[in-house]
Formats: structure tokens, C-alpha cells, sequence
């Protein structure tokens, strides 16, 4: 028996001892409600999708071509009309999750305006779009059953056996569009306790996978700009077990929690860590800081001295009050930071690099995977990186160390488009297409996201409408550069109407009041221009 048919059979029971007063009462228009609101609260959905990324990572590790995929959306209808547009193309949603970047939320939906990625936002509005996201994703799944429902009665009222019981089967077999969500919690928004309180709100508005970053909370910059400002790895861990406290309390006890370090292009700190013996992780965490040997008669008022191997050494410190480590030691001290986070209990890792290079990010995971064989990586492919350039430059400098001749190219221009047809350029252009498939085979990367994609492509076709719209093109502007692809791609918004919840409106309006529904999608609905 099917959960419809089960939900049928409850409500029936439910009507039969209610008596007379449920007589308008269908058993079968209130199990099609219930089939289409299959999450009723955010923590049914975090424990859905958690178990959905727990299946992945097993996958992963028996087979590296089951990577997993992300795009950032910074709005509920943008990662609807994604999971849409994959089930459309691909027949389902297996692999493909939802990022939610707080890059994003500071720069699109703070009260304040547009924000720079410094944690200046309210906390609330990142639970606020957990929730907004799926909100919109358990609409589509209620848009798609209702279309299915309405093609079952067609086939019911046609007497079309073969067709009912082929709809039946997709209603019963229906895949939602509820996915994971990898959201990003920054740097947790202050100490350990805001950061389980943060926490908190996400999960119970859906998340399942919570990214945090090892950053200062009240210094925290954007990955991928300067002045980054790392903590010691005592004060990291408290974090991650503040998130994985706010799970095991809200029963998703499996939980996934990606520990992120910015180590690699952080070349400051803010505390030098407490050290209790010779070796340990303070100890290692100190060990890169830049240093000078002093003796006691060259010391000032005012200086930080620290004991090592016998010796006092100075911390060069700036007149921010921080601290600088060495040059060169980003690299170490993302192991490191990678290995001592699975210690504390994180599930998968995130390096933030400068470029995009397969050889440095299997470098770093290789190092890791010595001490933890499966440790796995989300990899940030962002839009930060000029791909285009740094895959060129990758591929002019893999030909000249082959001995191929490149004295066509100039390094510096390879941007340039006239190297758009290019053989260098097509071979440039391969490499990027593998990239997500070379990392994960290479590099352990279980999951790909790419971070703001939405904000640009939004940002790119707003502009093409603008400059055709108010240009001389005008009203074709929009028919040639939106609806009429829309309409060929078979863009499920065409029929706006219908995406914003018009036909499950009118289904609703007939289950509340028979024939005398008052209904908006009869003959005079202009949408019906696009059946």
C-alpha cells in the first residue's frame, strides 16, 4: 500500500468517527495535502537530508566519480527553479545540494543594505534563508504533485486505465525536491555559546550541514580577501563542539559539520596559544609564529615573550596587537589545521586557496590522509578565481616545461580573447572541465560548490535585458532574450501564475467549496497561451 493510499484510508477512519459534520469532507483531497507538505517542520528536513549526505560520503568512499555538487542561492525561487531545472534535465536530484553562502547574506540580505563579507549581518537572517529555501523547494514539490493529481482525475474522467495507473506510479514514486543544504555559519558570530545559538536556529529551519570557519569572529574577513585573521585551534574546537551539542540536542544526530581553515592565506593572529606541554597542539600552533631570539637586556616595556627549546624568542607583533606567523607556512598549517579538526570531531574539511590548482589542494589532502585515510574535502570552486586566466597560465606553463613551443602566447594577455580559439585555449578549457572530476579522483573533494553563481548570473541577465529593452530593440528585447527561450527551454516559471501557487489555489478553493469554487485558471487565464 502506498502512503496515499494509507493517508486515504486514515482520514477515512478519521471522518467516519467524526460523523455528519465531516460529510463535505474528501478522505482523498486531504491525503493529496498531506502528500504534498511531506516535511512539516525545518528539523524533519535536517534529519531527511542529513541521512541523504551520511549515504553520499559512504558512496563517495567506495567510488570517487560520486562527487557532490552544489550551487549557492541567495533567495528561496533562485534554489527552487535550480532543483526544478535539475529534475528537468536530469530525472532526479541524487548528488546535487544547495549552498547558502554567508557572502551572499551579507551582501544581499541584510536590513542594512549590501554588507561586505565581515560577519556585520544579523544572525537571524541566515536561519531566515535556510528557512525562505526550503519554504520555496516544499512549494515545488506541492506545484509538481498538484500537476499530477489534476492529470489523475483527467485520466480517471477519460476512463484511461493504463494512463491512471502510470500516474499513480509517478505520484507514488514522487522524489522531492528537498535537498541538503551546506550553510555556511562564518565564524559562528562570537564565542562558542553564540555559535551554538546560531546553531540552533539553522537546524531547526532545515540545515542539516553546518561550515565553519577558523577566522577571528569579531575579524573575520572573506576567504578570499586579505587581513585574515586565524585563532588557535582550542578556541576552533569549542566551535565545532558547539555545533555538534545543538545537533545531538535537536535529535540530527548524524549531523554534518565541515571545518573550514583559512590558514593558507592568513597570515595573522590574534592570541598566542596556551601551551601545557612541549609537543602539543598549542606548542605546534606557536611554532609558527615569526620570531626573534632576544636576550632579557634587549627586551621593552611592553613586550610578549615566549620560552622555546630554551631560548627567548619575541613574537613580531603589529600595532593592531596582533600577531604575524612565517612567511611560507600557510600550507603547514592547513594540515595541520585539517588533522586536528577531525580529532575534534569534524566530518569533511574545506581549504580555502589562492588559485584553483588540482596539485596543491592533492598536496595538502595528501598530507591529511596519512593520518586520516578518509578525510574528505568541500572544495569552494569561486568565482573569486579568474578561471579563465589561471587555467591558461596552468596550461602555457605544463607546455613549456614539455618543451612545447608557447612563443605564440603572451603570459601575461592569455585573458585576451583572441586566444579565445586557441588550441591552448581549448586545452585550458578541457582541464577546467575536469577539474571537479580530477579533485575528487586526486584530492579526496566529496563535495563541489561553487559560492555566488546566482548573484552573477543574475547580476549578467538583468543586464542583457536592460541594454536590449531600453535600447532600440525594446519590447523584443524581452520576447527574443527572455520569453521566447523560456518558452523552448520549457522554463517551468513561463507560467508565473502557476509557479506562485495559482492551480493549487484553485484545487484548494474545490475541496473547501465544491462547485461553487470560485476559480482563476478557466479560459480567460492568459497563461493558457503557453500549454
Amino acid at each position: 500500500m502506498s502512503s496515499l493510499e494509507a493517508d486515504i484510508q486514515s482520514v477515512a477512519g478519521l471522518k467516519e468517527q467524526a460523523g455528519s459534520p465531516w460529510d463535505a469532507i474528501n478522505p482523498e483531497s486531504a491525503a493529496r495535502m498531506r502528500a504534498q507538505n511531506k516535511f512539516k517542520t525545518g528539523l524533519d528536513i535536517a534529519k531527511y537530508t542529513a541521512g541523504i549526505m551520511r549515504r553520499d560520503m559512504a558512496e563517495f568512499d567506495k567510488d570517487k566519480t560520486k562527487y557532490t555538487q552544489s550551487l549557492g542561492c541567495w533567495h528561496g525561487f533562485v534554489g527552487q527553479q535550480k532543483l526544478i531545472s535539475i529534475k528537468k534535465h536530469f530525472g532526479t536530484t541524487e548528488r546535487r545540494y544547495l549552498y547558502l553562502s554567508g557572502w551572499m547574506v551579507a551582501a544581499l540580505r541584510s536590513s542594512f543594505g549590501p554588507l561586505p563579507d565581515q560577519s556585520m549581518h544579523e544572525k537571524t537572517v541566515v536561519a531566515d534563508l535556510v528557512r525562505e529555501l526550503y519554504t520555496f523547494l516544499r512549494q515545488a514539490d506541492a506545484r509538481e504533485l498538484g500537476g499530477l493529481f489534476r492529470e489523475l482525475d483527467a485520466a480517471r474522467e477519460a476512463g484511461d486505465a493504463a494512463k491512471e495507473a502510470e500516474i499513480q506510479s509517478k505520484i507514488d514514486n514522487h522524489e522531492t525536491h528537498v535537498v541538503p543544504i551546506v550553510a555556511d555559519i562564518d565564524a559562528g558570530f562570537g564565542n562558542a555559546e553564540a555559535t551554538y545559538l546560531m546553531a540552533k536556529q539553522m537546524i531547526e529551519a532545515g540545515a542539516c550541514c553546518l561550515q565553519i570557519e577558523n577566522q577571528v569572529a569579531d575579524e573575520k574577513q572573506c576567504g578570499h580577501q586579505d587581513g585574515k585573521v586565524t585563532v588557535p585551534h582550542a578556541d576552533f574546537h569549542a566551535k565545532l563542539r558547539a555545533l555538534r551539542y545543538a545537533f545531538l540536542e535537536l535529535g540530527v544526530d548524524d549531523g554534518v559539520i565541515v571545518a573550514r581553515t583559512d590558514s593558507e592565506g592568513a597570515g595573522l593572529t590574534k592570541e598566542i596559544a596556551v601551551v601545557r606541554e612541549k609537543g602539543d597542539q598549542g606548542d605546534v600552533y606557536n611554532s609558527f609564529l615569526d620570531c626573534e631570539e632576544v636576550s632579557p637586556e634587549d627586551t621593552a616595556e611592553g613586550d610578549v615573550l615566549i620560552s622555546r627549546n630554551g631560548k627567548l624568542v619575541r613574537p613580531k607583533r603589529l600595532p593592531s596587537g596582533l600577531y604575524q606567523f612565517r612567511q611560507g607556512t600557510g600550507h603547514e598549517r592547513c594540515v595541520f589545521d585539517c588533522i586536528e579538526a577531525i580529532n575534534a570531531g569534524a566530518d569533511l574539511l574545506w581549504i580555502e586557496t589562492a588559485v584553483p590548482t588540482v596539485h596543491e589542494i592533492k598536496g595538502m589532502m595528501d598530507e591529511v590522509r596519512k593520518v586520516h585515510p578518509d578525510a574528505k574535502l568541500v572544495y569552494n570552486n569561486s568565482p573569486s578565481f579568474n578561471w579563465t586566466l589561471n587555467f591558461r597560465q596552468q596550461t602555457y606553463d605544463a607546455w613549456a616545461a614539455e618543451g612545447k613551443d608557447v612563443s605564440a602566447y603572451d603570459r601575461a594577455n592569455l585573458m585576451s580573447a583572441e586566444y579565445d580559439n586557441s588550441e591552448l585555449s581549448a586545452a585550458a578549457d578541457a582541464r577546467v572541465q575536469s577539474f571537479q572530476a580530477d579533485t575528487a579522483r586526486e584530492a579526496n573533494v566529496f563535495h563541489h560548490l561553487i559560492t555566488l553563481p546566482t548573484y552573477h548570473t543574475t547580476a549578467l541577465s538583468v543586464d542583457n535585458l536592460a541594454k536590449e529593452y531600453f535600447g532600440d530593440k525594446a519590447m523584443l528585447g524581452y520576447v527574443e532574450g527572455v520569453q521566447r527561450k523560456e518558452i523552448r527551454q520549457g522554463i517551468a516559471c513561463v507560467k508565473h501564475q502557476n509557479m506562485a501557487g495559482s492551480d493549487m489555489g484553485d484545487d484548494h478553493k474545490e475541496y473547501y467549496a465544491g462547485e461553487n469554487a470560485l476559480k482563476a485558471g478557466g479560459a480567460k487565464n492568459t497563461s493558457n497561451q503557453f500549454s
